[in-house]
């Protein structure tokens, strides 16, 4: 069956079978608004789109992975300020073509992130396009007092959890062709399984962005666009230099080797520049035993006289990442 065999109210309908409902929410599908209880008084909320054949292909990701993908983004978001996620809005553009089955996929996808991380999907929007274009906007709430990214204070330790690269690697050997987008089982994939899985639909170690928050953390994101990218946007935020640890970005490029030298490219390239694996980077103080899932990757010192905020490796500013508009 396709979505134009259907009205709106009916793909709706089916929708909101599939979607959990969350414990915070006090008005939900069915009204112009839905409201959500926030009673620590600290709500917080963000938002992502991915567009069809710019962040994904139906080609090499199944339904439910690019329902679990955006909702992944969202739910890091939310994490990296030291977050819990207590709903999600979905909007929704796809063609009329579509056959219903794969649409239910991805609301499946959205829907099982959603229930793991405890929030409900409460509303949002569906249309027709030319192409599929998702987008969801997560609400939150902290315990405490939200933790941002202009915190971080000389003397600190920059710190991260989950593992770097990975998203990065996936990409890079599908765009290669150095794997059948078609095999989608961890036997056919072989090593390069969870590399394709990280990548197709992430699996943000979101515990690890409130334990931070409760363990002191003084500044902190959630690591979307790569090490470089964010760590030098903690930097500037924060007014510091944020000094990297070779030895510690080298422990994390050692088990991409392999999968580099297949793709022909430098394992620590994906290590500084790969996003998309939304583990969550931190400043901690440095009397402070790390929170479990943490690892460290270096420190904070004061800018010189006459040196700008930046983040360095061995002296030299680091820079790169992903940019929508620059890649």
């Amino acid at each position: 069956m396709l979505i134009k065999e259907l009205n709106e109210g009916e793909l709706v309908a089916r929708f909101e079978e599939i979607l959990p409902e969350g414990d915070r929410t006090m008005i939900g599908i069915g009204d112009d608004c839905a409201q959500i209880a926030a009673p620590e008084g600290n709500f917080i909320v963000t938002t992502d789109v991915i567009v069809e054949d710019e962040h994904f292909h139906r080609y090499w990701s199944d339904p439910e992975q690019i329902g679990a993908r955006i909702a992944a983004q969202n739910l890091s978001d939310i994490a990296g300020m030291g977050g819990r996620t207590s709903g999600l809005v979905v909007t929704l553009a796809v063609t009329a073509d579509t056959e219903v089955e794969w649409l239910m996929g991805v609301v499946q996808g959205i829907a099982d992130r959603a229930r793991q991380a405890g929030a409900g999907v409460v509303g949002g929007d569906l249309s027709a396009g030319e192409k599929m274009v998702l987008s969801v906007t997560a609400f939150g709430y902290c315990e405490g007092e939200p933790v941002v990214r202009a915190g971080a204070r000389p003397g600190d330790v920059l710190a991260a959890s989950g593992k770097h690269g990975l998203s990065n690697a996936g990409l890079e050997l599908l765009l290669g062709g150095h794997v059948d987008p078609k095999i989608r089982d961890d036997e056919g994939m072989g090593e390069f399984a969870e590399a394709l899985n990280v990548y197709r639909a992430p699996v943000p170690p979101l515990e690890t962005g409130p334990a931070a928050a409760k363990a002191g953390a003084t500044a902190m994101m959630d690591l979307s666009d790569g090490i470089a990218m964010d760590g030098g946007r903690m930097a500037r935020a924060s007014k510091v230099v944020i000094e990297l640890d070779r030895s510690e970005l080298e422990k994390h490029a050692a088990p991409l080797a392999h999968m580099a030298k297949v793709c022909g490219k430098d394992p620590m390239s994906w290590v500084l520049g790969g996003g998309e694996d939304h583990g969550m980077l931190a400043a901690f103080p440095p009397d402070i035993a790390l929170p479990e899932g943490f690892h460290p990757l270096g420190k904070i010192r004061a800018c010189n006289e006459g040196e700008s905020p930046a983040l360095l490796l061995d002296g030299v500013e680091v820079r790169g990442g992903w940019d929508h508009f620059q890649n």
